[in-house]
């Protein structure tokens, strides 16, 4: 692997995200966009999560994982996306950063916005919303991933409001972006990869779909980022921080000024890795377009409107087996 000493992932001190002073609030979101207009992505500290509900939803992955496959079988992901991703059971064939033909060498607990039928999106009959699916055991399960959930909504709920007003972009059209966001946290859990094979991945060379990710992850190792000058480059844990890149969604959002940026997984270790990452992302009907201070006469859009459901929907249906079975 290359190594390039110039390339430095940036570290983002958030601890006044909730802070009424203006002048801190630029600051966080000064190094936002310094961050992700160059190299897209960062880690970020001081985010308010308290420890214990990071460490009970890690615990809760690993207990759920160690189950036998049948016992986890019985939520098989289903045509809302919730559920037990098997491993061997996605491939990235989408992606224009590697010729992906082996599916990715990981297995996955997922679960999304818990939407009831008085839900507007369920009224509507909207992609992917609904109920989410929760195992019978391990005990208190769906009790630790909801609250570690609902605390990372919130973190981005906050998070993507400063990004978005730093972009010129109206209060009115956040809200029509972000009004019941498209949330999923992701359990996963790497085996050790039996090496060499250049072309088997924990998770294959691709660029996130949404606004924004924000990952927690274990000692162990494995996710790569790739430079500005195309080489892959270790992202290791930091204590106390999560690390969190830009998705599709948010890159279109701003007119390309923010980089949604390739990573991926290779599980190199020869232990078991487990990581969670948090997808926050627009609502599933909602218009994506470039907007903002990003557009002007000399800066025109450089993405046509898309809705994000039907974004979603080809990206899905392609990648997972289980969709395509629909």
């Amino acid at each position: 692997m290359s190594n390039n000493l110039d390339f430095k992932i940036p570290i983002i001190d958030i601890k006044n995200l909730y802070s009424e002073e203006s002048s801190e609030i630029e600051k966080i979101a000064n190094e936002f966009i310094a961050a992700y207009s160059t190299i897209g992505f960062s880690y970020i500290t001081n985010h308010g999560i308290d420890n214990t509900v990071i460490s009970d939803v890690f615990n809760a992955s690993k207990e759920f994982h160690a189950l036998p496959t049948n016992e986890k079988n019985k939520i098989a992901l289903n045509e809302l996306h919730r559920g037990y991703i098997a491993i061997n059971t996605s491939t990235d064939v989408n992606s224009d950063l590697a010729e992906v033909k082996k599916p990715n060498q990981s297995e996955s607990f997922m679960m999304m916005r818990e939407a009831g039928p008085d839900d507007p999106d369920v009224k509507n009959r909207s992609y992917l919303t609904g109920p989410n699916r929760w195992p019978n055991k391990p005990s208190k399960f769906k009790e630790r991933v909801t609250k570690y959930a609902d605390e990372m909504t919130k973190l981005c709920d906050r998070l993507t409001l400063i990004i978005m007003k730093s972009l010129g972009v109206e209060q009115i059209a956040y809200d029509n972006l972000f009004d019941r966001p498209t949330i999923w946290l992701r359990l996963l859990y790497y085996p050790p990869q039996i090496l060499p094979d250049n072309d088997l991945y924990g998770s294959a060379p691709h660029r996130d779909f949404g606004a924004l990710t924000v990952l927690a992850q274990d000692q162990v190792g494995g996710l790569q980022v790739q430079s500005p000058h195309g080489e892959w480059l270790d992202v290791p844990e930091l204590p106390n921080s999560f690390v969190v890149n830009v998705g599709n969604m948010l890159h279109r959002l701003s007119n390309g000024l923010l980089i949604s940026t390739p990573h991926r997984v290779i599980n190199k270790s020869g232990k078991q890795r487990y990581s969670c990452p948090f997808f926050y992302d627009p609502n599933i009907n909602a218009v994506i377009k470039p907007q903002g201070n990003q557009v002007s006469a000399c800066n025109p859009e450089n993405y046509e409107s898309i809705i994000y459901g039907d974004y979603l929907k080809y990206e899905l249906t392609s990648t997972y087996t289980q969709h395509q079975k629909k």
